[in-house]
């Protein structure tokens, strides 16, 4: 089905364009075009900033429960498109069915539905005595969201931004656009009131460097890489407005001597397999005591059977790439990592075997890996790990530690002890022990490079909020 989405939504309508360019959307299964989108342009962002400037007064003042019953009514209607939008995010991300619905879609409507039961805890005043403090809706939110998760990314931050008040411009990324145009629709339908929520399709360049540098958003929130990261910051300052960034990871999964090994590597391989690898958070540098080297390799050979490589539309796990450009960044990894002398469990270059036709990588692991190596340095994106091994937990500490990123650490073992040691000792903003479940409550962000600010929950619902004083308040 092609999908030919030239408008924008912006307050409360779909919109022609003011400029005439347009960008293909591509199926990377297929490498075939699946729509269009429109490219906007500067008068097209204006548009939607002043139209969220506007609803801010009315949006900003509603009750608690009013956006309660609005996230609620959301996550309902979101549900109502369930197949629509496993569908689209297969279709524009080649995110296997399965894990489109399981991971995809799931997250999405766990994000509105937590934001409505977070809110309905949230305290938006506080007495403290001689002061009263107030939390207010920190105005107009630029959100900028990756193509790698086309509803979790936009879902958390628009939740959160609806919970707090804060009326927001939306520009996906250009590859996965059609599932925030789903959304766009959801909104619509729900009744969101008129310039809450604004969609504008298009470039980087032009709207995305249009929304960190224009002067009447009063906030930016973005997920992406650390150079776009130092871009946005650079904008924000010339007007001084907030940023919260959630950046790229290297994150360590640190195995204990005492673990299963067999349920350690499948634990290893399910993050490069998850997505393709192109998850911020996965860990992507596996550790592991040396006396385990010999078997820890060879069960991760035989737990990546269960993980097969192809169309995502039949069972399999591991889908392509989101595109050419993506194919070739791991390609070139890949390669880097054989240049520097790291040994080649499984994988390598090139497409897997009968896969000619789709941006389709090896799920490639790397072994006799030393953290100074690039593959160990830099974020690939893709179904790469690296292996490294320690002889001392303290040493697996330290590993794990010599990154620019902090985004996530996993621990995997059963000495109590020893589990809250590592866990304890990772600087990241999330570490998670053995198969502990996801807590949508939870804040979610990096230390380091990997960010600024936390995602999910009432952390999430802060970010888009001011915190005013006010002192002899009368009684």
């Amino acid at each position: 089905m092609m999908r030919n989405y030239l408008k924008h939504y912006i307050n409360g309508e779909w919109v022609d364009s003011t400029g005439s360019e347009t960008e293909v959307v591509v199926n990377p299964a297929t490498e075939e075009v699946i729509g269009n989108i429109s490219l906007g342009t500067k008068e097209d962002l204006d548009k939607a900033v002043q139209a969220a400037r506007d609803a801010f007064p009315a949006f900003s003042q509603t009750t608690k429960e009013e956006r309660v019953e609005m996230l609620e009514n959301i996550a309902k209607e979101y549900e109502n498109r369930k197949d629509e939008i496993i569908e689209t995010i297969t279709d524009e991300l080649g995110s296997p069915l399965e894990i489109s619905e399981k991971v995809h879609f799931m997250m999405g409507y766990n994000h509105f539905s937590q934001a409505a039961e977070s809110l309905k805890k949230f305290s938006f005043t506080e007495d403290h005595g001689g002061h009263t403090r107030v939390k207010e809706s920190i105005g107009v939110s630029g959100l900028i969201t990756p193509w790698n998760f086309p509803t979790n990314q936009t879902s958390t931050k628009i939740a959160s931004a609806f919970a707090a008040g804060s009326p927001v411009i939306l520009k996906p990324a250009e590859q996965t656009p059609f599932a925030a145009i789903i959304l766009a629709e959801i909104f619509d339908k729900v009744g969101v009131p008129k310039g809450a929520f604004n969609l504008v399709n298009g470039s980087g360049s032009v709207i995305g460097d249009g929304i960190s540098s224009h002067p009447g958003i009063d906030f930016v929130s973005f997920t992406g890489s650390g150079a776009t990261g130092e871009k946005i910051m650079k904008n924000a300052s010339e007007t001084i407005k907030k940023v919260a960034l959630e950046l790229g990871g290297k994150s360590p999964l640190v195995i204990l001597d005492d673990a299963n090994v067999e349920d350690a590597a499948k634990a290893a391989v399910s993050h490069i397999a998850t997505n393709s690898g192109q998850v911020c958070s996965a860990a992507t540098r596996t550790l592991i005591p040396s006396s385990m080297k010999e078997e820890f390799e060879q069960a991760m050979k035989k737990a990546l059977e269960d993980f097969p490589v192809g169309d995502p539309r039949e069972g399999n796990y591991v889908g392509p790439l989101v595109s050419k450009k993506q194919w070739d960044t791991v390609q070139s990894y890949i390669e880097k990592g054989m240049e520097e002398g790291a040994t080649l469990l499984v994988g390598g270059s090139g497409k897997p075997e009968g896969l000619d036709l789709g941006y389709y990588t090896k799920p490639t692991i790397f072994t006799d890996v030393d953290n100074q190596m690039v593959i160990a340095q830099e974020e690939i994106f893709g179904p790469v790990m690296t292996v490294i091994t320690y002889d001392t937990v303290e040493e697996a500490i330290q590993i794990s530690n010599d990154t620019i990123y902090g985004l996530a650490g996993y621990v995997y073992g059963k000495d109590p002890e020893t589990l809250r040691k590592v866990a304890s000792s990772i600087r990241a903003g999330r570490v998670k022990v053995n198969d502990a479940e996801a807590d949508f409550s939870s804040p979610f962000g990096g230390f380091k490079q990997s960010g600024i600010g936390r995602e999910w929950g009432d952390f999430g619902i802060e970010e888009y909020l001011e915190v005013k004083t006010i002192l002899g308040y009368p009684s």
